[in-house]
């Protein structure tokens, strides 16, 4: 990193996602959505900061796993910490969230997907955790997804065979 780069880091890395004085904070509410624990959460709100620094020192487009996808769509819901706390006073960028325009763009994501896993490993000269940054084949094959009320419904998974 450069020592533009790693100012840079260092705001985004410190800069605090929860409101102090909420007692449902923004990681209460990321745990509780994606049934997450607390530990699993902070570490993934970790990696979203780390997601979006890539973003902000790269030139080209970069695509997030989905946990950095989750966190990075309940963030853009809290619009006073997104775009005003860390896109303008911490960073001084807008970042903007683009939807896929459907299937056409799958080998696209695939592609800024791979050049996002290379770039986190140039960049911060260790590999993504497996657990939040899965392979490329893995993120785009599991995107099938349904938000479901699991107060009313029970969830149980299917039973994959093995070939």
């Amino acid at each position: 990193m450069t020592e533009t780069q790693k100012r840079l880091w260092d705001k985004i890395r410190s800069f605090e996602i929860d409101d102090a004085h909420s007692s449902f904070t923004f990681t209460d509410r990321l745990a509780r959505e994606n049934n997450w624990t607390l530990a699993y959460t902070l570490r993934a709100v970790l990696e979203y900061k780390k997601f979006l620094f890539l973003i902000a020192i790269s030139d080209v487009p970069q695509t997030p796993s989905d946990q950095i996808d989750q966190v990075w769509h309940l963030h853009l819901l809290y619009t006073q910490s997104y775009w005003i706390d860390f896109c303008q006073n911490t960073i001084n960028k807008q970042i903007h969230h683009g939807p896929t325009k459907g299937s056409e763009e799958k080998q696209l994501f695939k592609e800024q997907y791979t050049k996002t896993l290379e770039l986190y490993e140039s960049v911060f000269l260790k590999k993504p955790p497996k657990d939040i940054w899965v392979d490329v084949d893995t993120r785009f094959k599991e995107i099938h997804f349904t938000r479901v009320n699991r107060h009313r419904n029970w969830i149980i998974p299917k039973f994959l065979f093995k070939k």
